[in-house]
């Protein structure tokens, strides 16, 4: 069902508000238009109730169990993504001097603090990225774990049919 399917004359979504000044005798004759756009007229919750209703047909890792590994769908909660659009995390370009940005280091520092006491780790990096980039990461260090103990035999990683083929990090 579109939009248009429930539209009814005379229903509106909200009050219309005045003109916000100037003319439309400003505008070349060429580029006004001649008729009314073809919009439906519905109410805002039916504009609400329309919308919620096709997000609702498409898969959603907030509804439904997506098991494709690390790279895709994985489950974020929303406190955390609300956390990430802050202005002061946005506005951080990686560029910008490091005396701009301590809270902002400070907080990854604390994270990979809370990281380390919860694994046990001696140490976590806050560095890759996802996808190729953190497995390379991941691979990387499982080498030099085995270089450091004099085992430089290993140089092959086994790994099953069903994992993930885009990642060239570990042909």
């Amino acid at each position: 069902m579109l939009i248009f399917d429930h539209s009814r004359p005379g229903r509106t979504a909200a009050a219309q508000l005045p003109a916000a000044g100037g003319s439309l005798d400003d505008l070349p004759a060429a580029l006004r238009r001649k008729d009314a756009p073809a919009l439906p007229e519905v109410s805002e919750l039916d504009v609400v109730r329309h919308y919620t209703r096709l997000s609702q047909l498409n898969f959603s890792i907030d509804t439904q169990f997506y098991p494709l590994g690390s790279c895709t769908m994985k489950y974020n909660p929303r406190a955390c993504n609300s956390l990430a659009m802050l202005p002061q995390f946005l506005a951080r370009h990686p560029a910008s001097p490091d005396e701009t940005g301590q809270g902002f280091l400070a907080s990854m520092f604390e994270l990979q603090e809370m990281l380390k006491d919860v694994t046990g780790m001696a140490g976590v990096s806050m560095a890759p990225m996802a996808g190729a980039h953190g497995e390379f990461a991941g691979v990387a260090m499982i080498r030099a774990y085995h270089d450091a103990r004099g085992d430089t035999a290993r140089r092959e990683i086994i790994v099953p049919d069903a994992a993930h083929g885009t990642n060239p990090a570990t042909a």
